[in-house]
C-alpha cells in the first residue's frame, strides 16, 4: 500500500504525465493478445504468421478477414476501468494497442505506435479509406474493398511484423517520454521494440517510471516503482 499512496503522490505532482499502454490493457476488457491462443477457424493460424505483408501478399482475403474479425470483437467490448482512470488523468497517452478503447474512454490525442484497427488505407497508394457500415461478416476470408483512388485493395491500418513505426507518432513518442517528470507503463511485455524503448528513455532523461503490471517484465529495472496487478484493478488508485 506504500507503493500505492507514493505512486498516487507523485502523479498527482506531475506536471508532465505520459501514460504508455500495451496488450495488458486492452486485454481486461476482452480483446486478446497476440499471446493467447486463437479460437475458432482461426484456431488453425498462428497470430503472427497472419500479421505481416508477406501474409497479405499471399492471401488478402485472408489476413482482411481476421482483422475485419478483429475490428468487429473490438467494437463489442467495452473500455474498463483502466481506461476510464488513463482519461481523468491530465496525461499524454502513448498505447500500442490497435484498438480505440483509450479514445471511447475518453483520452483526447491518442498515438497509436503500432496503427489502428480504424484507420484502414490502400497498399499502394496509401490514401486512407473511409469504410462503409455493414454487417458483421464473422470468421473467415473476406476480399479487401477497393481503393477510391487507384483501385488497389485495400489493407488494414496497422503496423506489420517487419514494417517501420509511423516516424511522427514514434518521434512524438519519443519526444513526450524524454519530456515527461513521470510515465506509467501500464500492461506491456516491454518485449516489442522499439516500443518497448519508451519507458527507458523516459527514465534515461530523469523521470521517474511506475509501471502497472500483473508479472515481473525487462523494464522493472528502469522503474521507480512496480505495482503488480491489473490495470482495471491498480490505475483507478491512482487518479488524483
Amino acid at each position: 500500500m506504500e507503493s500505492m499512496r507514493e505512486a498516487a503522490d507523485l502523479i498527482a505532482r506531475a506536471e508532465r504525465l505520459v501514460v504508455f499502454t500495451g496488450a495488458g490493457m486492452s486485454a481486461e476488457s476482452g480483446v486478446p493478445t497476440f499471446r493467447d491462443a486463437l479460437t475458432g477457424l482461426w484456431a488453425r493460424f498462428d497470430a503472427q504468421t497472419l500479421a505481416t505483408p508477406e501474409a497479405y501478399d499471399r492471401d488478402p482475403a485472408l489476413v482482411w478477414g481476421w482483422y475485419e474479425w478483429r475490428r468487429e470483437l473490438v467494437e463489442r467490448v467495452s473500455p474498463n476501468a483502466g481506461h476510464e482512470a488513463v482519461a481523468a488523468l491530465p496525461a499524454t497517452v502513448i498505447t500500442q494497442n490497435v484498438d480505440d478503447l483509450h479514445e471511447r474512454a475518453g483520452s483526447p490525442n491518442v498515438t497509436h505506435l503500432h496503427g489502428s484497427l480504424f484507420t484502414p488505407r490502400c497498399s499502394s497508394c496509401g490514401e486512407p479509406h473511409r469504410p462503409r457500415e455493414q454487417a458483421p461478416g464473422g470468421e473467415g476470408p473476406r476480399t479487401p474493398p477497393g481503393c477510391e483512388h487507384c483501385q488497389s485493395p485495400v489493407r488494414p491500418g496497422v503496423v506489420w511484423f517487419g514494417e517501420q513505426l509511423p516516424v511522427d507518432a514514434l518521434e512524438g513518442a519519443v519526444e513526450a517520454a524524454a519530456g515527461s517528470d513521470v510515465l506509467i507503463t501500464v500492461g506491456t511485455s516491454g518485449l516489442v521494440y522499439p516500443a518497448a524503448e519508451i519507458p527507458q528513455v523516459a527514465a534515461r532523461m530523469g523521470g521517474t517510471v511506475i509501471q502497472v503490471n500483473p508479472d515481473s517484465t525487462p523494464l522493472d529495472p528502469f522503474c521507480a516503482i512496480n505495482l503488480r496487478g491489473a490495470a482495471a484493478e491498480v490505475l483507478p488508485h491512482l487518479v488524483p
